[in-house]
């Protein structure tokens, strides 16, 4: 059974980085997905394609996977450039603001 250790990133809805220091192991589907024809939802009989494992490293994921037997590939993450402005949010409404207001 194959198995895809990564670290995942944030949603488009976050700004921080809340559940993305941890790493996820996933297994790869080993059937696929076929649709019921009288209700038309998506099903499969692979219940491993539901299991995620959150380790706290990648070494304890590696190492799991290892200690079962199971083939895996790491997806190393990109590292993100920080976003750091000099004044922060309130250089928005600063009285000694030197550049024109865009709105």
């Amino acid at each position: 059974m194959r198995a895809r250790i990564y670290q995942p990133a944030r949603t488009a809805m976050q700004s921080g980085s809340a559940k993305t220091q941890q790493w996820v192991l996933e297994f790869a589907p080993a059937s696929t997905r076929e649709v019921d024809p009288l209700m038309g939802w998506t099903s499969s009989g692979d219940t491993q394609s539901q299991v995620r494992l959150r380790f706290d490293s990648r070494e304890a994921a590696e190492a799991y996977a290892t200690e079962k037997g199971l083939e895996f590939d790491v997806a190393e993450p990109k590292p993100r450039k920080p976003l750091i402005r000099q004044r922060g949010y309130g250089e928005n409404f600063a009285t000694d603001r030197k550049g024109a207001w865009t709105h």
